[in-house]
């Protein structure tokens, strides 16, 4: 049951609970999953037999079977699938792919959003985003520590009182497949386009996001709890929009890039959203 539920259900604040790390996992695995996070950035290609060997490789002794329940703990796959990779949920439906040869003009034609595993010095969250593609602008984020709908839902609703995209891409996750998020976008009038099978390439934007994301705060900071994640991504999303300059956005910051086109784009509104969770 999603958090926003249970408290509800308690009558207590969300906000009581909703930034308490997940702590299910032992010293060593949370230690063990910090690694793969970190080697999953630089080779999305390893599913959990070369993951396995790159530990074992430097002196960890695990077997495959722990590996691979790690890597779904944390949401990774092989980014070139094999035969056995995950489904998405048997009950929820899927989309075809909308995107391939598409050509950006400007922002909000396409938003994309995805979920990846944050390391804690005790415990670990999920943070999803939401990205518009032909800027790069972070629209809205959320945290939680499990990865139920909800939070992505409320990740959704915030991205669209700042604006509404032609397209919105996703993966085949659960979270993504569901009623409840597809719904959002059914009734705003927005197009469903979701990648292949497996953690394919072609939300490659985000995935490089989750890069800087890492590299440059998250893994830097190693910070001890829930509410210092959040504090310290908030800085940290204001910094990417608004001051990192983007190489392929020729060293513009996402912020530019999305407000060039003025005011409005394809009659959807493009004013700078706010980039912390609610």
């Amino acid at each position: 049951m999603p958090v926003s539920r249970q408290c509800a259900l308690l009558q207590v604040p969300r906000s009581s609970a909703y930034y308490t790390p997940n702590t299910t996992e032992s010293p060593e695995n949370l230690a063990l999953m910090r690694l793969m996070d970190e080697q999953y950035l630089r080779t999305p290609f390893y599913g959990y037999p070369r993951m396995t060997w790159w530990l074992n490789g430097r002196g960890h002794e695990v077997n495959a079977k722990r590996v691979a329940r790690l890597m779904r703990v944390m949401g990774l796959q092989a980014a070139m699938p094999g035969p056995h990779t995950s489904r998405p949920h048997p009950q929820h439906r899927t989309y075809p792919y909308l995107l391939r040869g598409m050509e950006l003009s400007g922002p909000n034609e396409v938003w994309s959003a995805d979920i990846t595993y944050i390391p804690m010095r005790r415990g670990f969250m999920y943070l999803v985003a939401v990205m518009d593609w032909f800027s790069r602008y972070v629209i809205a984020w959320d945290l939680s520590n499990s990865m139920e709908a909800g939070f992505c839902c409320a990740a959704l609703a915030k991205a669209l009182r700042s604006g509404r995209p032609r397209i919105f891409n996703t993966d085949q996750g659960s979270q993504f497949t569901s009623m409840e998020f597809t719904g959002i976008l059914a009734d705003a009038g927005i197009q469903i386009s979701m990648d292949g099978r497996g953690r394919a390439l072609d939300n490659a934007f985000i995935e490089r996001l989750w890069r800087s994301v890492k590299y440059e705060d998250v893994y830097l900071r190693d910070y001890g709890d829930g509410h210092a994640l959040h504090r310290g991504l908030a800085r940290y999303f204001r910094f990417y929009n608004h001051e990192r300059p983007h190489s392929a956005l020729e060293n513009q910051t996402p912020a530019s890039r999305h407000l060039e086109a003025g005011p409005c784009h394809a009659g959807r509104r493009t004013g700078p959203p706010p980039t912390s969770s609610p």
